[in-house]
């Protein structure tokens, strides 16, 4: 039989089409496109008030993302969706002081997505302190967190006084808000230059147990002074009696107080929250408002001036060395008559002195560094007792704050007053 070529091709072309075919399916096998894996490594690159910047990685090529965000709990799908063809996202018009949680979802095409990254949480910063006096003191973003905490805001740092004012008895807590990028400017031992907007507050409260702190306490009022455009100005904010907020009151009001002190006895007080008035009869300085508390001899303490200087709130002075640190009045390492007049600097010179309140009504010049022969004690010695002795409103000293006698710092002064015989 004569060969065919025709024929025999017939033959054997449905084996080659099978061939074919199995090869065909082999290399489908091989090209299957990967599925698109899921970011990793997520973090903050930086966290504003309102904004923040978000990274991650990615081993996807030529992948785009999309970021989902909202307040944190809330159900992915109901976010904020961003889109973005980098491993960053930047995120603004955030709200401060909250936490956010954050996803991140690949993209490698249409039909290739990977899941979403497990939650990613972030905390925007406290809003700013504001340097004006609002109706609330929560508005004025002084404290983080819940307000009856106390918990000061990262701008805001806490300061102490050696010596500090006796008012009933009541603890305080002071703290100091400079402006960002600003600081305190050294002067000399009394008070630094403050740059404007600077806000002070003194809180007064008691603890219901002087044993026990944890059992609570009553929050009484919050005292400001703000300095604006070069000058101070004062406010006193009332606190509600549920604790969550306090309201400015120009008003004097009487808060009965009652509480267990160190001995375990029952201390009832009607606590009197001076009137705007008032504020101004001690913190007039010259006819014009001024802080009383943090003067640079009066803070220089435990190290606390070399805080300043450390972390960038005091500009000026080398060292707390430099500054004349006032006594701590109930450390006896300390003379009598330093621990005395202390305690008097600190409760009555800011009246008497030059300048102050009581400079036409009274010779004491009860300032620290006044010499004992000028700040007349010797001469006023019996005066002294006597207000110290009594409490009679208008008359006895010091002359506002106080509605019980300090019955350790009469006896420090009395001790102080019977060394003068």
């Amino acid at each position: 039989m004569l060969y065919n070529p025709v024929l025999e091709m017939k033959k054997i072309l449905p084996c080659v089409l099978f061939v074919l075919a199995l090869f065909s399916c082999k290399n489908d096998d091989e090209i299957t496109v990967p599925a698109c894996s899921e970011a990793t490594n997520v973090q903050s690159q930086s966290i504003g008030i309102d904004q923040a910047v978000i990274s991650w990685s990615d081993s996807n090529t030529d992948a785009t993302f999309t970021v989902e965000y909202g307040p944190s709990g809330f159900i992915p799908g109901n976010g904020t969706l961003r889109d973005t063809n980098t491993n960053e996202v930047s995120l603004s018009g955030l709200d401060g002081n909250t936490t956010y949680d954050l996803y991140v979802q690949s993209n490698c095409s249409f039909d290739n997505i990977s899941s979403q990254t497990p939650a990613f949480s972030f905390t925007t910063l406290p809003e700013l302190v504001v340097p004006q006096f609002s109706t609330n003191l929560s508005d004025m973003n002084i404290y983080v967190g819940d307000l009856d905490e106390l918990n000061p805001s990262p701008y805001v740092f806490e300061y102490n006084l050696a010596t500090s004012l006796f008012t009933d008895y009541g603890l305080k807590q002071r703290l100091l808000a400079l402006p960002p990028g600003e600081k305190m400017n050294f002067v000399d031992a009394d008070l630094p230059n403050f740059p404007d907007n600077t806000v002070i507050t003194k809180t007064f409260y008691y603890n219901f147990d002087e044993n026990d702190p944890a059992a609570g306490r009553q929050i009484i009022e919050t005292r400001v002074i703000i300095k604006m455009n070069g000058e101070w100005e004062l406010g006193t904010y009332h606190w509600n009696a549920e604790q969550t907020d306090a309201v400015l009151n120009p008003e004097s009001v009487t808060v009965p107080i009652s509480y267990s002190n160190q001995e375990g006895e029952t201390v009832n007080i009607n606590y009197i929250i001076p009137g705007a008035a008032d504020c101004f009869t001690c913190h007039n300085i010259n006819g014009a408002e001024s802080p009383i508390g943090p003067k640079m001899r009066t803070m220089n303490f435990n190290g606390q001036l070399n805080h300043f200087i450390n972390t960038g709130y005091l500009d000026g002075l080398p060292d707390e060395s430099f500054v004349a640190a006032l006594p701590e009045w109930e450390d006896e390492t300390y003379s009598l008559e330093e621990r005395a007049r202390a305690y008097l600097d600190v409760n009555c010179a800011h009246c008497h002195r030059e300048g102050g309140y009581c400079e036409d009504q009274s010779t004491l010049r009860l300032l620290y560094e006044t010499s004992f022969d000028d700040s007349n004690i010797f001469a006023r010695r019996f005066s002294i007792r006597a207000r110290m002795q009594t409490v009679n409103p208008g008359w006895s000293m010091p002359l506002l704050g106080t509605t019980v006698i300090h019955a350790e710092g009469l006896e420090l002064i009395e001790a102080y007053l019977d060394s003068l015989e």
